[in-house]
């Protein structure tokens, strides 16, 4: 009896201790078993800095314990910048805000080992602008940003969504917004796009886009580029000789009847025609008014010719063989490579279009990786960047102020001149000698633009520049160092595509931010946000 009696007793612990097993879910083995010891330092990332924010100079309290045993060989730093330390005791540590910190994390170092701290909040000229009224962004990437007139401004992209607002009916690929970043709903332009739009430009009374797309609302017969009117629809037109459907009823199409086999990256007007650039081969139209050889009414003949990333077009997109194509009616053989363009739309090198990216002969000729055509499509000897880059261009800027090109790229000189991936040029294609950039540790700078006060703003997936810490986003002045007071952002993900210079709604000024990226100055914020910068 006894016996069965401790049996039972056994078996109601074993389930009592099993039911609590189960009840308590904060029992887990320790993860860091066979870590190094603890060094004793006690410090919360929840008790904010003493004070939470300041300028560089700043005496700064941070709240840890067990710091005394150390106090000769630890290191205080503000998101990766060593900082003076000015006092050591048993309640906490005081150290002055280093000259080029950024907001983030403060962290101690001891014998290799790092104790992360709290977050303080470096004081300076650049912040996020409170009266932009976009607080999420789009849900993927904006390629470009066009101002109209009358306080009005397009969105293209890769977007199907804008601060919300897209959830219920798509917002996909373009977007009407006011200038402080408000939804303009009067812009309607249906389904839209069903792929990415890259580029967006006026002709006359009406919108072209261009980008990797067939169809647009309900028209198909779409090759990557087409007109819409003011409202975002497509501008259409009827063709009643042959193309009515099974029923007879009269089918319509886009009025613009051109197009490329591939994704179109830039588009610009001059003198009333558009020229596009991208890594296509073959320009397309479709003939409407004459039946195919099947004689099948619901069909279209496609025609196309060959003419290699660049092509100029009529207003109704009919080819323009005056333009890059010999008296034979053989189109120039265009880069060997990848491209992309910038076009001068104004001022003394109107016309002219620069071709970078990575490529060694354009047209039959030798060049590296950039060259310069004139507004005739010929290529421009006056432009000489002698042995141009030795490695690829992943984007060039120019600035009319200045007359000069900026250049990123994973490339490490530039006609012959060390230049870690970044590189300032003249007009003539020659190198600024008063613009430096320095080296460049964790990734590459993907993106830079020379502002007209001479500051340049400068993105990537790099971790320090000249050594200083910089979480993939910086401003430097005219001669490649960091700007004073302009570099106390914190952590930026992604890349930009584009700085566009405006001022708040309290007329200040500011920037612009578009592109593709998640976070700014360690804020969650979505491929568009506006930062004053005084």
């Amino acid at each position: 009896m006894k016996k069965v009696k401790y049996i039972l007793s056994t078996l109601a612990l074993f389930f009592v201790v099993l039911a609590g097993c189960k009840n308590d879910k904060n029992v887990f083995e320790n993860p860091y078993s066979g870590a190094k010891e603890s060094l004793g330092i006690s410090i919360s990332r929840d008790l904010v800095p003493d004070p939470k924010n300041g300028d560089a100079g700043t005496s700064v309290f941070v709240k840890v314990t067990g710091l005394v045993p150390y106090k000769l060989r630890l290191k205080f730093l503000f998101n990766g910048v060593e900082a003076k330390i000015l006092s050591v005791t048993e309640t906490g540590i005081t150290a002055e805000v280093p000259e080029n910190a950024s907001s983030g994390v403060t962290s101690i170092v001891v014998d290799n080992q790092v104790i992360i701290g709290p977050e303080f909040i470096v004081n300076g000229l650049v912040n996020i602008d409170p009266t932009f009224l976009t607080k999420i962004g789009t849900n993927r990437h904006i390629n470009q940003y066009y101002k109209l007139t009358n306080d009005r401004n397009i969105l293209v992209g890769a977007f199907s969504d804008y601060d919300n607002k897209g959830l219920l009916s798509p917002l996909n690929r373009i977007l009407k917004i006011d200038d402080n970043g408000g939804l303009d709903r009067t812009f309607r332009p249906g389904r839209a796009a069903n792929g990415e739009l890259s580029s967006f430009v006026e002709l006359g009374s009406r919108y072209i886009v261009a980008g990797g797309f067939s169809g647009y609302g309900i028209q198909g017969n779409i090759s990557n580029i087409t007109a819409l009117v003011n409202n975002g629809g497509v501008d259409s037109l009827q063709y009643d000789t042959y193309m009515k459907d099974s029923t007879g009823v009269i089918k319509y199409f886009p009025r613009f009847n051109g197009g490329t086999d591939g994704y179109i990256d830039r588009l610009y007007v001059l003198n009333n025609k558009l020229i596009a650039t991208g890594n296509f081969r073959y320009y397309v139209k479709r003939i409407y008014d004459k039946p195919n050889y099947l004689n099948t009414k619901d069909s279209v003949i496609l025609d196309s010719t060959e003419i290699r990333q660049i092509v100029r077009l009529a207003g109704d997109g009919a080819l323009d063989k005056t333009y890059r194509f010999n008296a034979s009616g053989v189109a120039f053989e265009g880069a060997n490579g990848y491209i992309d363009s910038y076009m001068h739309t104004s001022g003394p090198l109107l016309g002219k279009l620069v071709i970078f990216g990575k490529f060694s002969r354009f047209d039959g000729q030798a060049a590296k990786n950039i060259i310069r055509l004139n507004a005739d499509g010929t290529i421009d000897n006056t432009f000489d960047p002698g042995t141009g880059a030795d490695n690829g261009i992943s984007t060039l800027k120019y600035n009319p102020d200045t007359d000069q090109y900026l250049i990123t790229g994973g490339f490490r000189a530039f006609n012959g001149h060390e230049s870690p991936g970044i590189a300032m040029i003249k007009s003539d294609g020659g190198m600024v000698s008063t613009f430096t950039a320095k080296p460049l540790v964790g990734g590459y700078a993907t993106f830079a633009k020379q502002l007209s006060s001479g500051l340049v703003v400068v993105s990537g997936n790099f971790r320090t520049y000249g050594g200083i810490f910089r979480s993939g986003f910086m401003i430097l002045n005219a001669t490649g160092e960091l700007a004073a007071g302009y570099n106390n952002t914190g952590r930026f993900s992604g890349n930009l595509n584009d700085v566009i210079e405006t001022q708040s709604a309290d007329n200040k000024k500011a920037l612009l931010l578009i592109g593709g990226f998640t976070k700014f100055d360690n804020t969650d914020i979505n491929n568009i946000v506006r930062i004053t910068i005084e």
